[in-house]
């Protein structure tokens, strides 16, 4: 039996509630019809390859936000953030973590990152802190799914791929880690996935899953706020 000490998680959709909920509210705040926002900027190609430069730190996210508020027709002001505002931290994922943690797992941030400035996704998580290993795709010229990058948090964490665990909600990026022998988990539904990730580990991680102040960040901060 593989014994697996290392977690590896995506970010946003997985520490925090859903993104498409979030992306419809905004549509309904901006008056846009449903679906404006996947069509316009995650269905069209050009945009695509901004986003996937935003990954990467080649663009940045005020020169995102213009062009997306271009294609949408609405103000470019702090766009990202105004897409995302509804996202709140997943106290019941956020508490799993740090009890894979205290049960001795090596814990890693692996995620795509949509730059940081004027919105920054991560303020009040406490990565640095919390995690032993933290990677930021822009901070690296990489992004999900490129092999390399799954290279460069297994490295950070010092373990073999077939001692790790990796937890994303984008299912396009599971293939490619399941590849390099990651066992993979798809983030649909946070009690699902803690399931699926104590099943992984072998251990539980709803003994002490009740939230603190400690273990979940702020509204206000976590959503740059």
């Amino acid at each position: 039996m593989t014994i697996r000490k290392g977690l590896i998680l995506d970010f946003g959709g997985v520490l925090t509630t859903p993104l498409v909920p979030a992306a419809l509210a905004f549509e309904k705040r901006e008056g846009l019809p449903e679906g404006s926002l996947i069509n316009a900027l995650y269905l069209n190609e050009q945009m695509i390859q901004r986003t996937a430069e935003l990954e990467r730190g080649v663009t940045t996210q005020t020169q995102w936000n213009t062009e997306a508020a271009e294609r949408l027709g609405v103000s470019a002001a702090n766009l990202m953030g105004r897409i995302f505002a509804d996202l709140r931290p997943e106290p019941s994922m956020i508490a799993a973590v740090d009890a894979a943690r205290r049960a001795g797992v090596k814990v890693a941030i692996l995620s795509n990152s949509v730059g940081t400035r004027p919105w920054d996704l991560y303020a009040g998580y406490e990565l640095e802190r919390r995690f032993d290993a933290v990677v930021i795709s822009e901070d690296h010229g990489l992004r999900k799914p490129q092999s390399e990058i799954f290279e460069l948090v297994l490295g950070l964490l010092g373990l073999p791929a077939d001692q790790c665990v990796f937890v994303d909600d984008s299912e396009q990026h599971l293939p490619p880690a399941a590849e390099l022998g990651l066992l993979t988990v798809h983030a649909k539904e946070p009690r699902r996935t803690i399931a699926e990730m104590e099943t992984a580990l072998g251990i539980s991680l709803t003994t002490a899953s009740a939230t603190t102040t400690s273990a979940t960040p702020s509204v206000a901060t976590a959503t740059g706020g």
